[in-house]
């Protein structure tokens, strides 16, 4: 085990939230065709908001620190967060679209030391990336500050969401990483907008491509253990827990309010209106998050997949039942494995299906509660 992962799991171990995503601001100069956020100001938190928050997570022992949005540099005061973030120690990652960086601010972000800059690439060819971010020019001048910031000595990653506008981009992108120096990730789940609308989910590829995804392995290591048929769950296993979200890791908004994850809008405090300790020790629906083991959830304990399986539990309550499945994972599983999940099984399905035959969602979701 590496010492990061080491690290990590003590944290979850002990119940210490050592990973931070937070959000500065949900304004945006790209209107991505799929994003889940409502990009109007309805009150951020204030610069000395942000550095309070920051001096709680420090002392609650955060080492990771996640800043994004939306996109970060529409804060004017972005630079002096992060600033005071590297002072505190914070290991800081950063997801933007880059269109803003140029030269001065690769060279100003390599000074503050920043770990990783994250920045989606959804394809090589302007005319789709362009498409789906609404912004012309915006792949061209998303590539312009890659260069820049690599030039600096930066650690980059583009990441790739995988929907039907993409779908045959992501090995020409993969292939544009490479020649960049950049790390790759590409994600084939598309998530239902966070007050609840679902026709962005119209967007996700149909499941029938999966399989050229998880059998690529230009994509996916571990081939062979990856794709294999799932083992019956331990009794280890079934003690297990789906994630970290509320055991080492939390999602905090440009409005203070704190969630288990960034895709699981289960409300559970907000720091402008109690310590963030207080909110993580005590809640009690971040208390009933990380109570829940894979042995508590319904369907998915019976399932020859919990062991394997990435069900997200915020996916889940968005579904409906944060014990429940997750539709997109189950799916997900089925095209890696071949073998149907115990959800499919009881709806006697030999595959999955995500949407109904007019296209409209089969699932219901749960809109995100206002913030305080």
């Amino acid at each position: 085990m590496s010492l990061m992962s080491e690290m990590g799991q003590k944290a979850f171990n002990l119940g210490v939230p050592i990973a931070i995503h937070l959000d500065v601001t949900y304004r945006c100069n790209e209107r991505c065709v799929h994003c889940y956020l409502d990009h109007d100001d309805h009150g951020e938190m204030t610069t000395d908001e942000i550095k309070n928050t920051l001096d709680q997570l420090a002392e609650a022992g955060v080492f990771f620190l996640t800043f994004s949005g939306g996109e970060v540099f529409m804060r004017r005061d972005f630079f002096e967060l992060v600033e005071y973030a590297r002072r505190l120690m914070f290991n800081v990652k950063i997801k933007t679209n880059a269109v803003m960086i140029h030269e001065d601010e690769a060279r100003r972000l390599r000074e503050l030391g920043i770990d990783t800059i994250q920045i989606s690439i959804y394809s090589h060819r302007p005319e789709v990336h362009d498409a789906i971010t609404k912004l012309p020019h915006s792949l061209e001048r998303s590539i312009a500050a890659i260069r820049f910031m690599r030039e600096q000595g930066l650690r980059v990653t583009i990441a790739n969401v995988l929907m039907t506008a993409n779908s045959a981009d992501h090995m020409a992108v993969q292939a544009l990483a490479a020649e960049l120096g950049a790390n790759y990730t590409l994600d084939p789940t598309i998530t239902p907008m966070m007050d609840g609308d679902t026709s962005v989910l119209a967007l996700r590829i149909p499941g029938k491509e999966l399989p050229e995804v998880f059998h690529n392995p230009a994509l996916v290591e571990n081939q062979e253990e990856f794709c294999a048929p799932p083992k019956p769950p331990s009794d280890e296993d079934l003690e297990g827990y789906s994630c970290s979200a509320g055991h080492s890791f939390c999602y905090i908004s440009p409005y203070g309010d704190v969630f288990p994850c960034v895709q699981f809008p289960l409300p559970t405090g907000n720091v402008r209106q109690q310590k963030f300790m207080d909110i993580w020790n005590f809640s009690p629906q971040m208390n009933e998050v990380r109570s829940i083991q894979s042995k508590h959830l319904t369907v998915c304990s019976s399932c020859s997949h919990v062991a394997s399986c990435s069900r997200c539990p915020g996916l889940a309550y968005m579904e409906g039942n944060m014990r429940g499945p997750s539709t997109a994972d189950c799916e997900k599983s089925f095209y890696r494995t071949g073998i149907p999940t115990a959800n499919m099984l009881l709806q006697g399905l030999s595959e999955p299906r995500t949407f109904a035959a007019n296209g409209a969602p089969l699932i219901q979701i749960q809109p995100l509660a206002a913030h305080a």
